[in-house]
């Protein structure tokens, strides 16, 4: 097996819970909700369990009602914002995705990105919703290695269980400290827009390795992504379909070679930069 491959697609978070290295996102659904929430149900079927949402998307009722039948098969994620994210603020947004999501916990419930609310205000309200059973975990989003130590040395601060960043074949600067931090704190990463918002799938290198596996460019980016141990994927997918064909990157090894003509076409960071995002 090729160096860095995952012999499994698991993630363990830190209160021992484990996900498929595959989820899926709802960024912007809600436009053909039906066949989305089909969508969602046979990812689940497949194995992909972990639904990314948040209250900015507006697709927390969508989640909620695709999920009502299989709620305890599945790992909800869901996200505050950051102009909401004071003590009293981050309660009370927390109440609102409850309701709209039709259920009494979330899985894991993130600060969408920084804000200008104290990072402590924040933590403390996610320890206290974290003790009342109303989430189950907390994480941050957007967040590079100097806020997330900050957020370790708070009271709590190391029930932190997660860090959402954007990471695709061209926004790669997480490979440069962010990854190697998370791995040594054992703080699962989350990868959204894995597809580079699907504008990469023509890139010839892509092309000829999604040939050579008989594959597609989108299986070769999401294996690509998850490569690597502690980092879960979450392309959005609003078809069964392309459900479907994600899926099937979970059967994706790729080789040293593969993996040596992916850096040639987009190389990998050599010095520290700013983390892309919201």
């Amino acid at each position: 097996m090729p160096n860095g491959q995952k012999k499994e697609h698991r993630v363990t978070f830190p209160n021992g819970q484990q996900v498929t290295s595959l989820g899926q996102g709802t960024y912007q659904m809600g436009r053909r909700r039906q066949e989305e929430i089909k969508a969602l149900r046979r990812g689940i079927d497949l194995g992909l369990t972990l639904i990314d949402t948040a209250e900015m998307y507006g697709t927390e009722e969508l989640v909620g009602e695709a999920v009502r039948p299989c709620r305890d098969r599945v790992f909800i994620v869901s996200k505050v914002l950051p102009s909401h994210a004071s003590y009293t603020g981050t309660k009370r947004a927390c109440e609102r995705s409850l309701q709209r999501l039709g259920t009494d916990y979330i899985d894991l419930y993130l600060l969408h990105w920084i804000g200008s609310y104290p990072f402590s205000e924040t933590v403390r309200a996610l320890a206290e919703l974290q003790q009342e059973g109303k989430i189950r975990q907390w994480g941050m989003s957007n967040l590079d290695v100097d806020d997330m130590e900050h957020i370790l040395s708070l009271p709590h601060g190391k029930d932190c269980a997660a860090d959402q960043v954007l990471y695709n074949l061209c926004d790669r600067g997480i490979e440069y400290d962010l990854m190697s931090w998370s791995k040594q704190h054992t703080l699962p990463l989350m990868a959204y827009t894995p597809l580079g918002e699907g504008r990469l799938r023509n890139h010839p290198a892509l092309q000829e390795i999604a040939h050579r596996h008989d594959a597609t460019p989108t299986q070769v980016m999401l294996a690509w992504v998850m490569r690597t141990a502690g980092i879960i994927a979450i392309p959005k997918a609003g078809c069964v379909a392309h459900v479907e064909e994600n899926a099937r990157s979970l059967e994706l090894i790729l080789t040293d070679e593969d993996l040596g003509e992916i850096d040639k076409a987009f190389p990998p960071p050599t010095r520290k930069i700013r983390l892309a995002g919201w």
